[in-house]
C-alpha cells in the first residue's frame, strides 16, 4: 500500500490537478457546497433589508463602495468555517481511528 501511495504522490506532484481559481481541494469543495447551498436564509435576509435601509437615500455608487465589501467579508467568513469545519471533521475521523 505504500508503494501504491508514493506512485501516486509523485505522479500527483509531477502531474498537479486543474482546481480553477481556487488553491486548494478544500476550497474546491467549499465552492461546489456554496454553489448548491445557497446560504440566503431569513436572518441574512433581514440583515440585508437593514442594510440597506441605513443606506436609503446614499448614492448607488456609494451603495456599490459598501456592498461589495461586506459581501466579500461575509462569504470569506461562510468559507473559513467550511474549510475548519473540515479540517475538524478529519481530526475526528483519525482520532476515531485510533
Amino acid at each position: 500500500m505504500k508503494d501504491y501511495l508514493t506512485v501516486l504522490r509523485d505522479h500527483i506532484t509531477a502531474h498537479p490537478p486543474d482546481l480553477g481559481v481556487t488553491d486548494s481541494v478544500l476550497n474546491l469543495l467549499y465552492e461546489a457546497y456554496s454553489e448548491c447551498n445557497p446560504m440566503a436564509d431569513a436572518q441574512i435576509k433581514a440583515g440585508f433589508h437593514e442594510l440597506y435601509q441605513l443606506m436609503n437615500g446614499v448614492p448607488l455608487e456609494k451603495m456599490d463602495e459598501i456592498i461589495n465589501p461586506v459581501c466579500f467579508l461575509c462569504r470569506e467568513h461562510e468559507r473559513s468555517g467550511f474549510v475548519h469545519g473540515v479540517q475538524i471533521g478529519v481530526l475526528l475521523a483519525r482520532e476515531l481511528a485510533e
